[in-house]
């Protein structure tokens, strides 16, 4: 859990008494690789934080899975539009990898956002840094070339690619799985 409070302590500080609430409506997860968190056309009652692990956030289209999002360790997981929205959401969340990973409850997170500012706090910084984070990957796909992507990636989340299968790596740069391996053999 102290992963988890030391990522919470980048977006704001917490009093004793909010991070002590806010222990207490976390759950501790330790799941296998392949399990499903969240299904396609439900609605996404948590928000996840992986301490260890890594989730891939995909949808169906056409007969083929694109992956959207991926997520590592100290990082958050879940399907934004739904968990705020409180409607089902195309969106799957699977593990990559084994992992260990805390939940928390919208309706915990509502209700710690009524009794604690700096809780409010945390998780209105938290959805701007998401929607900031789904901007600049919005106008990397707008803007840059594939390999420009590519480099990005590497830049920012070395690990993938050997944590990562490639066809889930091209489809989350959107890309073709063929235009990736053209462009490692390449580097």
């Amino acid at each position: 859990m102290e992963n988890f409070f030391l990522t919470v302590s980048q977006f704001t500080d917490l009093s004793a008494g909010s991070r002590q609430e806010l222990s207490g409506c976390l759950k501790r997860l330790e799941l296998p690789k392949g399990h499903i968190l969240v299904r396609q056309n439900t609605v996404c009652d948590f928000v996840y934080f992986v301490d260890s692990g890594l989730t891939r956030t995909y949808y169906l289209k056409d007969g083929k899975d694109v992956t959207d999002w991926i997520s590592n360790e100290n990082s958050f997981a879940s399907s934004i539009i739904s968990f705020i929205t409180r409607k089902p959401d195309r969106r799957i969340i699977e593990l990559l990898e084994p992992s260990v990973l805390f939940s928390l409850h919208y309706k915990d997170l509502e209700n710690l956002c009524s009794k604690h500012h700096d809780i409010e706090n945390f998780f209105r910084r938290l959805v701007s840094f998401g929607l900031v984070q789904l901007q600049q990957k919005f106008d990397d796909l707008h803007f840059s070339t594939a390999l420009q992507r590519y480099r990005i990636l590497i830049e920012t989340h070395p690990t993938f690619i050997q944590r990562v299968p490639l066809g889930m790596i091209a489809s989350y740069l959107g890309i073709t799985q063929e235009t990736l391996s053209r462009m490692r053999a390449r580097l």
